[in-house]
Formats: C-alpha cells, structure tokens, sequence
C-alpha cells in the first residue's frame, strides 16, 4: 500500500516541502506522496483524526499549529518540549503520535555546513524572541554553542527568553546595533524581510566585523535587505535554505530511516528560486 505524508498549516500552498519530499521518495525508490493540508486552527483537532483515519503516515507541522497540536500528541521529544513547539509528528508503536522538532538542529547543521563547527566559543546574537529564535538557541546550547543575546523590538520578550537559557542576556536593538563587532554570529530569525513584506530589516548590521557569520533564516528572497548590508559591512552571510532542507532531511529520515541528499537539494531549490526572481 502506498504511503502518504503531509504538511498542515494555515496557509500551506506556498509550502516548498511537497515538492522536496516527493523529489526525495523518488530519488530514495520509495513508494510515498507528500501533500500539503490546509489546516483552519478552529479545525485542527478534526484534521488531526481525519490524517489518521485516512492512514497518513506522518506529518510536517507549519504555522499558526507548531505550538497549539501538542495537546493531540502521545509524547514529544526533549527539544519540542523544551521549545513548546512540533514540526514534525511521526507515528510509533500501537499508533502514538509522537512530535519532533527538527528546526533547530536543522539550524546547526546548516550553519556547521558553511561555517565549520570551529566557532563554538565566539558570542552570538539572535535578533528576534519568537519559537524559531527559541529553538535555534536551545540547539546551540545543545551543540556546545556558548554565550547568546537576544534583541527584539518587544524586549520583554527577549528578557523572558533570555531567562530560560542559561549564560544568555538581551539587549535593546539600538544597544545590539552599536556593539555588533563584539559578535562572531549573528543570526535573523523574524519575518522582517520575507516576500511581500513591506519592511526592511530588523536590525542595521553595517557595525559588523568582517568575517562575522550573518545569518538570516529567510529565504524568499534569497538574499534579504539585512544580509545585503551585512554582505557589504564585509560579513560571511548565507540565508534560510540550509535550515529549510536540513530541517527536512531529519524529519525524513525519522519517517524513512534513510538520510536524503541535502547538497543536490539545496542547489534545486536555490536554482527554482533564482528562476522565480527573473521571471517577475
């Protein structure tokens, strides 16, 4: 019988996982579809059972949902616990769902992919306080990451995130912006920049040292308006397709038990993305 998997969230068309899922089924010779499942939050209960009912094997978790479907889970893992927040659920046993989150550490991967992993020792600054900047900190820290500050423009949520994880603090935008050059990575996790965003960036890098890792887990466009200044203060920058693949590729593989290829796959989506910039 063949196996089907899903993304649920509200919206959901724009997703790009089907397309990479199903790539990857076909690449691996696995018999599997990946669809996209637009899930209203009022109906989220009722999506869930009906995944089930229909023997969906597993599932992908996107916005408003990641926080709001751990009610409905048999179990989560030690980071979805720690973060609040599922992006992927796999099915284990009799039929537990089990929720994962698979975004942080996608995080690291990618950032050791094009950094190396020889800069755990260097002060980090996360610029935001939502559940992606939570979970990309609690992966550092788990990674062996050191000292992180948090800014956002609501400081009261960097305080409280800051309280959370130990030998971290926070700091108000305008501080961040005068000391940056004490930062070895520097990481946007806000939507400020996404297409069809009206605003710019959420914080100006131009105090970034040369050599300074500026990351901005956006990508579409590939290169926002922060990581072009960050780009020409002289930063290493790099953009969201690390994560959004290697977030994926975990989750895969806890479905599958194979590890896909991540390198082909970022190429193929840089390229697609490229293409839809030049035919606007």
């Amino acid at each position: 019988m063949k196996k089907w998997f899903a993304v649920i969230g509200d919206p959901v068309a724009q997703s790009m996982s089907p397309g990479m899922h199903d790539y990857w089924f076909k690449e691996n010779k696995i018999d599997a579809a990946y669809l996209p499942v637009h899930a209203k939050s009022e109906k989220l209960q009722s999506v869930i059972s009906s995944l089930r009912l229909l023997g969906c094997s597993g599932w992908n978790v996107t916005v408003p949902h990641k926080s709001d479907i751990l009610p409905f889970l048999g179990s989560v893992d030690e980071a979805a616990a720690h973060m609040g927040a599922v992006n992927t659920v796999v099915i284990e046993g009799e039929g537990t769902l089990v929720g994962y989150n698979t975004d942080g550490i996608g995080f690291v991967h990618a950032l050791e992919e094009k950094y190396g992993n020889d800069r755990k020792a260097e002060e980090i600054l996360i610029i935001g306080a939502g559940g992606a900047a939570k979970g990309i900190a609690f992966a550092l820290r788990s990674a062996g990451y050191g000292s992180i500050t948090f800014t956002n423009r609501t400081m009261t949520n960097a305080y409280e995130l800051s309280k959370r994880l130990s030998d971290s603090t926070c700091l108000p935008i305008a501080e961040a912006e005068l000391q940056l050059a004490r930062f070895g990575i520097i990481i946007q996790t806000t939507s400020v920049g996404m297409a069809f965003s009206t605003e710019g960036m959420p914080l100006d890098p131009s105090n970034a040292a040369p050599g300074t890792a500026a990351v901005d887990i956006i990508y579409n466009p590939l290169e926002t308006d922060f990581l072009a200044a960050a780009r020409h203060s002289g930063a290493a920058t790099a953009n969201g397709i690390g994560m959004f693949v290697h977030q994926g590729a975990l989750a895969f593989e806890k479905w599958t038990g194979i590890h896909p290829d991540t390198a082909g796959m970022m190429e193929q989506l840089t390229q697609q993305l490229e293409d839809q910039h030049d035919n606007k």
